[in-house]
């Protein structure tokens, strides 16, 4: 029961943050007029998901994109499948590419790109379980950062989402 209970409160805590985030990246977006966009592959969407989440979302969020597989990565976001060849689709090469490649396709002001693995399979030596990349593009040069993150692979893609999306709230911000 003390397991089970542990596994709730934190699954809230998760909601709650990634809600308190995106409260701050709405006012500002609504504020200024801004449009933003997501390149999902490891969160599978929970990003848009969350976002659609806030009421009012519609006025700064038209869509995102989920890229599980390579070539939704280079069909649809234009990320040069070498790239994906030589370095991986969970490197920081493929993830600036998907941010800046999003950012465009989509018109958008701001857009967050996450490509990692989730577990429980699916690890490699250079990306283990928990291996995450992210990035941020818009408002100044496209940013990226790996995360090395621990848990389940709901519990990953939590962690994901809520890293990427305050990197967009610091973005906006110092912008």
């Amino acid at each position: 029961m003390g397991l089970c209970r542990s596994r709730v409160a934190a699954k809230f805590c998760a909601m709650h943050a990634m809600h308190d985030i995106l409260e701050g990246i709405a006012q500002r977006a609504c504020r200024e007029g801004l449009r933003i966009t997501t390149a999902e592959s490891c969160t599978g969407g929970l990003i848009a998901k969350s976002i659609t989440d806030i009421p009012g979302s519609s006025r700064w969020f038209e869509y995102g994109f989920v890229v599980y597989s390579n070539a939704a990565k280079s069909d649809l976001l234009g990320v040069d499948p070498r790239i994906l060849e030589s370095e991986g689709a969970v490197s920081e090469a493929a993830v600036r590419a998907m941010a800046d490649g999003a950012l465009a396709r989509a018109s958008a002001d701001y857009a967050v790109a996450v490509s990692g693995v989730a577990g429980p399979g699916g690890a490699t030596s250079r990306n283990p379980v928990g291996s995450v990349w992210i990035a941020c593009a818009g408002g100044g040069p496209t940013v990226t950062q790996h995360l090395q993150l621990n848990g389940d692979r709901a519990s990953i893609r939590e962690q994901s989402a809520i890293a990427v999306l305050r990197e967009l709230r610091e973005r906006m911000e110092d912008t």
